[in-house]
């Protein structure tokens, strides 16, 4: 893994910048993008295995968010930012992911590009937010059963838990894609699929 500490780290080209979004990203990106394209990340999956004290709870409730965790791949949408842009996007998620969850990385990391016109998967790399498994809000690997607890009653600043939990869900299912973990966290919820 390359950590991109700066954006020549990242490398953008003159086509720009790929951006992987494996949450919260794929329905609310919250930066303007030239392209979007499915995508696969290799080496990292999709966990519940962040704990929230802002976004999706609070210090007296904590919720938990998505992290992407080392092994397996991970299914998701990026998004091209062009290269004029890169530099106001990444200060922006820096302040949107790492501001309130130290827990996560800036990573850039390799991907596979769903093809638009039906030819191959493209390679190419996209900066994306991994979990530092040594910090203190790295909750690691929960039961179904204590995730959907913690979930459950879970409320931050940008709404409720279970309401994030759900919409990770629809839009994974919108990509075609299921995540049998997350869909078991929201059975145990009894929220439907």
């Amino acid at each position: 893994m390359k950590e991109a500490g700066d954006l020549q780290a990242v490398g953008p080209g003159a086509g720009g910048l790929w951006v992987f979004g494996y949450g919260s990203l794929m329905w609310r990106p919250g930066f303007g993008f030239a392209e979007q394209a499915r995508a696969r990340l290799i080496g990292r999956h999709r966990r519940l295995c962040v704990v929230s004290r802002h976004h999706r709870g609070t210090a007296e409730r904590p919720g938990l968010v998505m992290g992407l965790d080392r092994g397996g791949s991970c299914r998701g949408i990026a998004y091209r930012v062009p290269a004029a842009e890169a530099a106001a996007t990444l200060a922006y998620l820096d302040e949107r992911e790492i501001a309130h969850y130290p827990v996560y990385r800036r990573a850039v990391l390799p991907v596979l590009l769903d093809p638009q016109d039906g030819g191959p998967a493209r390679r190419d790399v996209a900066v994306t937010y991994v979990v530092a498994r040594g910090d203190p809000d790295y909750a690691g690997h929960l039961s179904v059963e204590r995730q959907a607890e913690i979930v459950a009653g879970a409320h931050g600043l940008s709404g409720s838990n279970r309401d994030y939990l759900a919409s990770t869900v629809r839009h994974i299912h919108a990509l075609g894609l299921r995540d049998r973990r997350l869909e078991a966290v929201l059975h145990a919820l009894g929220e439907p699929l």
